[in-house]
């Protein structure tokens, strides 16, 4: 799994699901206030589709 944080406090996360990547954004309260609707192929498609919903740091 790789995460970072956003100058919000927003913690993302892309990791590996049964059927693909996906990504996650968790509030700095512990609440999941977003995450992917499908998984992809490729991590960079899940990455722009992250980017496309907010999120401005790179996971490592």
């Amino acid at each position: 799994m790789a995460s970072c944080t956003d100058k919000g406090g927003d913690t993302w996360e892309i990791y590996h699901g049964n059927d693909g990547y996906r990504w996650r954004r968790t509030a700095s309260n512990g609440r999941v206030v977003g995450a992917a609707t499908q998984g992809y192929n490729n991590r960079s498609d899940c990455e722009d589709n992250a980017r496309r919903n907010g999120m401005t740091c790179t996971p490592k």
